[in-house]
């Protein structure tokens, strides 16, 4: 549809878009339009005032119009980094009207049309010397001079859409300028646009062997942009990234060599995962404490969530945050240099008669070196004849740097028979594997019958590890490693509610005596269940009969759980599949273990020393609320793989199983943790079972093991200048030795609040937040716990 346009817009190269109409200003006259009449050609086009000389070389246009010159600039108010279609195909030639969302916005009236300097507001001025004309092609930003030289000179520049972000000319008859067109959709093939020459073929065909990107959606905004980049004389619109190669050649090879995986989680072969970026180590340590309590403890193994004690009550209902501390045992020493131990012999490990503190750099000395004062409860003691040792003038003793106990903060002591209720553990080793349908089909037993077999020099304890296997799926599978056989005998129990171990004395065997047979067994793993095709699991009477096995000796039991157990004591149910729980009031009961029969096994494996460790591959609901039970009152950890294929996980299941067989562990071990007068810790978070009001009974706890627990004022006004803290944990070493690991640390007490937040530690709080948000998430829904959250950590 042919519209008419007013005069001083005859020589205009914009057509208004189809569809659209424009009205003209009354009282100016209105000249018709004639479809196919000729057009005097744009300022910048062939032809026109502005045109620069044509280039040599330059192919001629594929339809049968004249071609455009090759160094045509574009119109100034499109831009210089923008290349148009020529004057045969695009707005700027004869013909019909552009359509879709790419079409050229309707032409602007006043100083910004082409008028003939005789009509217009604006005609006394010359076109080259008017204020709202666009500068000569040889002057300004879009100048059509010279080609750039250097790396871009045969770079085509790309198609930018102008950044929303930029100011919209105004007209001056007031008013913003029409709108640039919306780019709504991809836009078409480059060639069917006319672009210059160096334009890419109309249909490029990607060859791709996994899945390419989609295309955009319709009606989606286009890509960000970062800041405009100009080189030369030629300006350029803000760049969406880097450049691009200036072929399309080099074009399609990027963009082939991108690894698009069409299995989340799946690496590439070819990268490198310890090449990866890890986390950050943790935040800053409390470096001014340590410079004032220089005899603390190292803050790896004992930190506070402030490092100010407050000296009242109602300091404490002013702060804000949780008041506690955060306890790592067991910590990789930070400095690499091992925890000295000490030995006293005869006479004894050296405690205080009344609150049981053991000897540490805070006590002091009296009475010529006869008598020691607890740093704790302040009760003056004996000093052992064997201990016993001179003042020097300001009542230091002459021995204290000699004495690690009297001059470090992390100490182990040897602990004697009386500590001793039965001899040394060895460590002990025994897998429940699932090998249901499951298990085979994802790839699991493989993974873990070699990860096993290539840690099994690196297991602690050598020569005196112990080890046993068992297999479940409807049916129970024991494994005989007597040292006399060549390979192992399976031995199958199919009574689920009588559980009896066929061989009580060779199903858990010494390493080194039965090692050609476990390795034979975890060489035909894999192909010893390949046909298996039973879908049950009877997980409840595995874990009787693996309880049956260990509780003489005790030790780590690892399960590897594929399937939700169904048949026989401890069966689940499927609980997690009704939607309409979620977001609702019982969504928290679907966190609540189900079944008291994990509860209960897991009081029976605390009491015989007996730590388990669940690895949960379930690709359907696994229930670990139930399961969980079994590693959270033992000391153990919860490992979960949802929907284990071994090429997704494979490469974590190993790392973290290598890992939780070979790091530092301590045996059959208890915890408790010593604060001086005025204070005292009354909640306590982690994996543990407790025993009194300040006991943990620990079965196994390891380097990598934490506790936290909050902290509360016993007095209304705290009297004392500086409060004493001291973790001590007695366990069995790998080597079979009875240690007692000592941990003691000091801080201020203080009577501003300021103080308190000056002395806060984000890393402790952080800590012991979410701790206490794991225990309510079973009470509460997720978005009442998020806000009681911002309550308890938000100050006024």
């Amino acid at each position: 549809m042919s519209l008419p346009l007013p005069p001083d817009c005859a020589g205009s190269t914009m057509q208004p878009p189809m569809g659209s109409e424009r009205r003209t200003p009354p009282g100016r006259p209105v000249s018709a339009f004639v479809p196919g009449a000729a057009v005097p050609p744009p300022p910048f086009a062939a032809g026109g005032p502005f045109a620069p000389p044509p280039r040599q070389g330059v192919p001629p246009p594929q339809s049968g119009a004249a071609a455009p010159a090759f160094g045509a600039a574009p119109p100034a108010a499109m831009g210089g980094g923008f290349r148009g279609p020529p004057p045969s195909q695009g707005p700027y030639g004869a013909g019909t009207l552009p359509h879709g969302p790419f079409a050229s916005a309707p032409p602007p009236q006043g100083s910004f049309t082409s008028a003939p300097p005789s009509q217009g507001s604006f005609a006394s001025a010359p076109p080259s010397q008017s204020p709202f004309t666009s500068p000569p092609p040889s002057q300004g930003p879009f100048a059509a001079g010279p080609p750039p030289t250097g790396p871009f000179a045969a770079t085509p520049a790309p198609f930018r859409p102008p950044p929303s972000s930029l100011a919209q000319p105004q007209s001056p008859t007031g008013g913003a300028l029409p709108a640039p067109p919306t780019y709504a959709r991809p836009p078409p093939p480059l060639q069917s646009q006319g672009y210059y020459p160096g334009a890419p073929p109309a249909n490029p065909q990607y060859s791709m062997s996994r899945p390419a990107f989609q295309q955009p959606m319709q009606n989606m905004p286009p890509p960000p942009m970062g800041p405009a980049t100009t080189f030369g004389n030629q300006a350029a619109y803000p760049s969406a990234g880097p450049p691009v190669g200036g072929t399309l050649q080099s074009l399609v090879e990027d963009f082939q060599s991108l690894s698009l995986s069409s299995t989340p989680g799946s690496l590439d072969p070819g990268v490198d995962v310890k090449g990866l970026p890890r986390p950050l180590d943790g935040d800053e340590e409390p470096v001014k404490l340590m410079e004032a309590y220089p005899l603390n403890c190292h803050p790896r193994y004992f930190r506070l969530t402030t490092h100010a004690i407050p000296a009242s009550q109602s300091l404490v209902s002013r702060w804000h945050l949780p008041l506690g501390a955060v306890v790592h045992p067991l910590a990789e020493s930070p400095d690499g240099d091992e925890v000295p131990v000490i030995n006293f012999g005869s006479a004894g490990v050296i405690r205080c008669r009344r609150c049981r503190t053991y000897i540490n750099p805070y006590a002091t000395f009296a009475d010529a070196g006869r008598k020691w004062r607890c740093n704790l409860c302040a009760l003056l003691n004996d000093v052992p004849g064997e201990y016993f040792c001179g003042l020097d003038a300001s009542g230091r003793r002459y021995d204290t740097d000699q004495r690690p106990e009297l001059s470090k903060g992390t100490v182990e002591f040897v602990a004697p028979t009386e500590y001793m209720v039965r001899p040394p553990m060895p460590p002990s080793y025994f897998f429940i594997i699932d090998v249901s349908v499951s298990a085979v089909q994802s790839g699991l037993l493989e993974v873990v019958a070699k990860t096993i077999k290539s840690c099994l020099d690196e297991l602690p304890g050598f020569p005196r590890t112990q080890i046993g296997f068992l297999t479940f799926d409807s049916t129970l599978h024991f494994h005989n490693f007597k040292s006399s056989l060549s390979q192992p005998q399976m031995m199958v129990v199919t009574d689920l509610d009588d559980v009896f171990l066929p061989l009580p004395d060779d199903l858990l065997v010494n390493l080194v005596d039965s090692r050609h047979v476990v390795e034979s067994f975890l060489d035909s793993l894999p192909n010893m269940f390949h046909d298996n095709v039973n879908v049950e699991s009877a997980l409840g009477p595995a874990l009787k009969a693996a309880f049956m096995v260990m509780s003489q000796i005790g030790g780590k039991l690892l399960v590897f759980q594929s399937t939700l157990p169904s048949l026989g004591i401890g069966r689940l149910r499927l609980r997690g599949d009704d939607v309409r729980a979620y977001g609702t009031d019982k969504e928290h009961t679907l966190r609540v273990p189900e079944d008291s029969f994990y509860k209960q096994m897991a009081a029976e494996f605390t009491k015989y020393q007996i730590a388990v460790d669940i690895f949960s591959f379930s690709d359907k609901y696994s229930d670990i609320a139930s399961l969980g039970s079994l590693a959270k009152y033992t000391g153990g950890q919860v490992y979960h793989y949802a929907s284990f294929q071994t090429p997704t996980h494979g490469d974590k299941l190993k790392l973290e199983l290598s890992r939780d067989l070979t790091r530092e562990t301590a045996w059959e071990s208890v915890m408790r943790i010593r604060c001086g007068k005025g204070v005292r810790f009354t909640t306590y978070h982690g994996h543990f079972m407790l025993r009194s009001t300040d006991l943990l009974a620990l079965p196994a706890v390891d380097s990598d093991k934490a506790f936290a627990m909050q902290l509360s004022l016993e007095e209304t006004l705290m009297t004392t200048q500086t409060v004493y803290f001291q973790v001590a944990l007695l366990y069995t070493s790998s080597s079979g030795e009875r240690r007692i690991r000592v941990h003691t640390a000091a801080a201020p007490v203080v009577t501003d609040l300021s103080e308190m937040y000056r002395q806060a530690d984000t890393g402790a709080i952080v800590s012991l937040l979410g701790r206490i948000a794991f225990v309510n998430v079973n009470i509460h829904v997720i978005w009442l716990l998020h806000s009681l959250l911002i309550i308890t950590s938000c100050s006024d």
